[in-house]
């Protein structure tokens, strides 16, 4: 393989303006970087872990087909590095070059959709993103689009008005951004030069590959640096704890990581694709996925985050890796030129450690389809119902035979242990006989047999231990009656 081009600085576009930086730290963020070196004091710190959506900022990037997208970012968890080639579009930019307001902003202030106004730039962002996809979103778009923007004033139902408004003012064809689209499009591609960008030297130094051969050359030869794809959880590590990520490789940019693929019932994801491109096709295939990506973190994080870094980190609440377990996933992994799959269950040892060498990385999951006649389901449980940390995740797969014995089930569980983990005693308890509600009760004492979870601030051990029987029983309700679900949103029960 030929050595990559290397360049010695970062470039991108910010609202109309190109931007070169040949000094930049691993760790600096947007957000810091916006208010301290450009003064676009717009965007706002409010948390600093991409919760509250006061710093949400438009980041446009090529797609591997050559689109242009543009999505809410959280700019307080966005490292610098990752926004090569990229256009960074801040509130300023919004109004037009006359100061006439653009119409998400003058939809806010005719519904009163700001009182203090600390967070208004980031709802403005949010609702920008929402009406260039959706000009005449649904109450449920709305409040999906806004899960990661919070406001103390005005109780939201002022912001709600103005979104549904916001299309009455003028439509998305006169919008900028999509009239000069194709001529973004165009300086956009002349910043993706195929050169592999590195700034710094030693702990301060931080690489953006030129290609997926590239990465994976450089994690072979660094095998200690920080794979940075998302951030949302490593932003974190920077903000709240202070942590020294450095050296540094940021992935976000590779084209090869963000297939997805479905072959003979299987969905192939890249490592690199983030949840809000990957929800389309899990839902469409596995619908239980759909509510549950919907609730991980706010839009802005469902665009950062990536399914392959929520495996990689091995959180023991990360939300995906319970359900792809219970669907039987595996993984391949990447070592230089040499690839090896395993199952996903077995790539979780222990806290902090998962079966990954020196140098290795997660390439792509592979999740199979469950087959007909097969029952999946996955049940998320938190102290308030959108855009927080798991308490406790149960997931669950059932094949039933003739009879109506249990032939197969797959149990997992997230927050409950150490490690995503699968409940086996339970599982054995159920296997080959009758699903039945006696049955289920019986097998829910095995769960002491499985687990012993933790108390922390979340949940007291008590509490995970009783859920994470409920849910099971949950499932069986679930899977034998015909009544409605055991929880209906307030949109299907309107």
């Amino acid at each position: 393989m030929a050595a990559a081009k290397i360049r010695s600085e970062l470039r991108f576009i910010l609202n109309g303006q190109d931007v070169v930086l040949r000094d930049v730290a691993p760790d600096h963020t947007l957000l810091d970087w916006l208010r301290l070196s450009r003064l676009l004091t717009g965007t706002k710190e409010g948390c600093a872990e991409g919760d509250c959506g006061a710093c949400t900022v438009l980041v446009g990037r090529l797609t591997p087909e050559g689109q242009l997208v543009y999505e809410g970012v959280n700019a307080c968890i966005r490292f610098m590095g990752s926004l090569d080639g990229c256009h960074v579009v801040t509130v300023e930019h919004v109004a037009a070059r006359d100061g006439k307001l653009h119409p998400v902003q003058q939809a806010m202030v005719d519904f009163h959709g700001s009182q203090c106004g600390f967070c208004t730039p980031g709802f403005v962002m949010s609702l920008y993103a929402l009406w260039m996809q959706v000009p005449n979103p649904s109450d449920q778009q709305i409040e999906t689009a806004l899960q990661g923007n919070l406001c103390r004033c005005t109780g939201y139902e002022p912001i709600l008005r103005a979104a549904r408004a916001i299309s009455s003012y003028a439509g998305t064809e006169k919008d900028p951004l999509l009239t000069e689209r194709a001529t973004m499009i165009a300086r956009l591609k002349a910043l993706h030069d195929g050169a592999r960008v590195e700034m710094g030297e030693g702990k301060h130094r931080f690489v953006v590959p030129a290609d997926l051969d590239d990465f994976a050359a450089i994690l072979e030869a660094s095998p200690t640096a920080t794979i940075v794809a998302g951030s949302t959880d490593v932003g974190l590590w920077v903000t709240k704890h202070m942590r020294d990520i450095t050296p540094v490789v940021f992935i976000a940019g590779l084209d090869e990581l963000k297939s997805i693929a479905v072959t003979d019932g299987t969905i192939s994801i890249g490592a690199g694709v983030t949840y809000s491109e990957a929800i389309a096709t899990l839902s469409k295939h596995i619908p239980a996925l759909g509510p549950l990506i919907n609730r991980i973190g706010g839009q802005q994080v469902r665009n950062m985050g990536t399914i392959g870094g929520n495996i990689a980190n091995g959180s023991p609440i990360g939300d995906m890796p319970p359900a792809l377990i219970a669907l039987g996933a595996t993984l391949t992994l990447r070592k230089g030129t040499v690839r090896r799959t395993i199952s996903l269950q077995d790539f979780f040892i222990a806290y902090g450690k998962q079966d990954r060498q020196p140098g290795e990385f997660v390439e792509s999951v592979h999740v199979p389809v469950p087959a007909a006649g097969e029952k999946f389901a996955v049940h998320k449980v938190t102290k308030r119902r959108d855009e927080d940390i798991t308490a406790t995740l149960g997931a669950f797969r059932l094949a039933l035979s003739a009879d109506g014995t249990v032939a197969a089930i797959i149990i997992a569980y997230g927050g409950m242990a150490a490690t995503p983990k699968r409940a086996f005693a339970v599982e054995k308890a159920l296997l080959g006989k009758p699903w039945t509600e006696a049955t289920v009760e019986a097998a829910m004492e095995k769960y002491a047999e499985d687990y012993a979870p933790l108390t922390d601030m979340r949940a007291t051990a008590e509490y995970r231990a009783l859920v994470a029987k409920n849910l099971l029983l949950r499932f069986f309700m679930e899977t034998t009656s015909s009544d409605a679900p055991a929880q209906v949103s307030r949109y299907e029960a309107a």
